[in-house]
């Protein structure tokens, strides 16, 4: 199993590279990166559209048509329009997922940013997300972009990570360690 998923995140890597000097090549590198944002967005929130990249029972042909209206509609640049024809072609479609996200961090990285993973109790608006980037940037001096999740199991409160470094001011956390104050007591 662990050879197969090295296999898929090399190859992955590797198609994700290939956009990346391509995107670069062309000048189009951020409106490839928008183009997959989009479509990770597409594929987290369409359980139609990730089955029918995934299943293999859904021909070459068929998975065309619905690209070819995808990169219609939302009108994606050359480099990404021929990169989803490509993968389509040479029916690789299934990796799309694993492309985008080496695609993204490869993007990242080019940028010097560090990633950021943030889970809040409650649903936070752009204007705080904005708020916790711009503070997260000033204290470790980097452009960070952030992962963000809403937990509400969380109770009240944020986790934050970025690297190694951890930030836990939930309650769900803080009524663990008291819990286990408790019974050590």
């Amino acid at each position: 199993m662990s050879s197969k998923s090295t296999f898929s995140n090399s190859t992955s890597k590797s198609y994700a590279l290939a956009l990346y000097e391509l995107a670069k090549e062309n000048s189009e590198l951020n409106k490839v990166e928008d183009g997959m944002n989009g479509i990770k967005v597409l594929l987290n929130e369409s359980s139609d559209f990730k089955e029918m990249i995934l299943n293999p029972t859904v021909t070459k042909e068929e998975k065309n048509k619905v690209i070819t209206k995808m990169v219609a509609q939302y009108s994606f640049c050359q480099s990404l329009k021929k990169f989803l024809g490509f993968l389509t072609i040479k029916n690789r479609l299934f990796f799309l997922n694993q492309i985008i996200d080496s695609f993204l961090n490869l993007v990242s990285s080019s940028k010097g940013e560090l990633k950021a993973k943030l889970l809040s109790s409650k649903e936070l608006s752009k204007a705080e997300l904005e708020k916790i980037r711009s503070e997260l940037s000033k204290d470790f001096q980097s452009p960070i972009k952030i992962d963000y999740k809403h937990d509400p199991n969380l109770i009240g409160g944020l986790i934050i990570q970025v690297g190694s470094v951890m930030v836990d001011t939930s309650i769900k956390t803080k009524l663990r360690q008291l819990q286990k104050n408790m019974i050590e007591a």
